[in-house]
């Protein structure tokens, strides 16, 4: 299994994921940290949120475990949730400060 196939499968997926409070997906906010694929399709994530309180925290890592665990080479998901560093806005991508009119 091509892992580079693999991780750009991931990276689409995590583009379907909102955050409720923000309309900007997950990636496209900064919110993932790393993605690594192995040849068996495992896939460990990691990833924080905007906020260590987050309300929908757990709405949010459980929404993203579900959709990339769907991809049909996926074997596992292991999600690691971390605040350092923690996010800020300049973490998001360009296309998200403009939806979010910070450019």
């Amino acid at each position: 299994m091509d892992k580079e196939v693999l991780k750009g499968k991931v990276i689409s997926t995590l583009k379907l994921v909102y955050d409720p409070e923000i309309p900007v997906d997950v990636y496209n906010l900064g919110l993932i940290y790393k993605i690594i694929p192995d040849e068996e399709g495992n896939i460990d994530l990691t990833m924080t949120l905007t906020a260590p309180n987050c309300p929908v925290a757990d709405n949010i890592v459980q929404e993203i475990y579900e959709k990339i665990k769907q991809i049909e080479e996926v074997n596992s998901v292991n999600i690691n949730l971390v605040f350092d560093p923690p996010w800020n806005p300049s973490m998001a991508s360009e296309i998200a400060q403009l939806q979010l009119g910070m450019l």
